[in-house]
C-alpha cells in the first residue's frame, strides 16, 4: 500500500468517524479565532473558550483591543499560560489589523504570516475555516498521528509534515482531515497511550508507536 493509498483510506474512516469535523475553538469573526489560536499554545482550546469570552465583553472589536494596553490584555489571559508574550503579540496583531487592513482578516496566507503571532499553523486554520481555502493545520495531534499511522516517517518539523502531506491528501479535504485528527488524537490515538483496540483505523495503521 503506497502512502497516498494510505491517506485515502484513513480519510475515508475518519470521514465515517466523525462526520462533523469543525474547529474546536469558539468564534464568530475571523480575527477573534486569531486571538484564540494564539491564546491556544500550550493551553487547551476549552480553556481558551473560557477566557475569551471575559476578553471580548470588554474589548468587542479589532479596535479595542488595539487600544488596551498589554498588561490591561495581559490581565485577563494570564490563564492561558505565557500571558505576556500572548498578550503582547494580541496586541501587535490587532493594531497591524487596525493600521493595515481595516480591522478586517487578509485572506492571503503570505499577508497573515506577517502578523505578529500568526506562523504556519496559525495561517492555515485561519484559511481553511474562515476563507475556505485548501488548508493542513500541523499541530501536535497532527504531527503525532501521521507519523504513527505511516504517512510520513519520522518528520516532526511541522512545515516539512505540511509539505509532505500536501502530497498525497485533496486540498478540499486538508482541512477537515486536520480537524478529525484533533478528535482521534484527544480520544482514540492519544500521546500518553494510543487505544488501537478500539481504534478505527487499526487494520491500515503502520502502528509506529514510541
Amino acid at each position: 500500500m503506497t502512502k497516498r493509498q494510505r491517506a485515502e483510506q484513513i480519510i475515508a474512516r475518519l470521514e465515517d468517524e466523525y462526520p462533523l469535523a469543525d474547529c474546536t475553538l469558539d468564534y464568530d469573526e475571523a480575527w477573534k479565532l486569531l486571538v484564540s489560536v494564539r491564546l491556544a499554545a500550550q493551553c487547551t482550546d476549552a480553556r481558551v473558550n473560557v477566557v475569551v469570552k471575559d476578553l471580548y465583553a470588554k474589548y468587542p472589536t479589532p479596535q479595542a483591543l488595539a487600544k488596551a494596553s498589554v498588561e490591561e490584555i495581559e490581565e485577563i489571559v494570564r490563564p492561558c499560560g505565557l500571558g505576556h508574550s500572548k498578550a503582547r503579540d494580541i496586541h501587535k496583531c490587532m493594531n497591524l489589523l487596525v493600521t493595515q487592513y481595516d480591522g478586517r482578516v487578509p485572506d492571503d496566507f503570505d499577508k497573515l504570516l506577517e502578523l505578529p503571532g500568526v506562523g504556519r499553523k496559525s495561517a492555515n486554520l485561519i484559511m481553511g475555516d474562515v476563507f475556505g481555502k485548501p488548508a493542513i493545520v500541523t499541530d501536535t495531534h497532527c504531527i503525532r498521528l501521521v507519523n504513527r499511522m505511516g504517512l510520513v516517517d519520522g518528520i516532526k518539523e511541522p512545515k516539512k509534515v505540511e509539505m509532505a502531506l500536501w502530497k498525497m491528501i485533496p486540498k478540499d479535504k486538508g482541512n477537515d482531515f486536520c480537524h478529525r485528527l484533533v478528535y482521534h488524537g484527544r480520544e482514540v490515538c492519544t500521546a500518553r497511550k494510543p487505544y488501537c483496540d478500539k481504534c478505527c483505523l487499526s487494520e491500515i495503521c503502520k502502528k509506529q508507536i514510541s
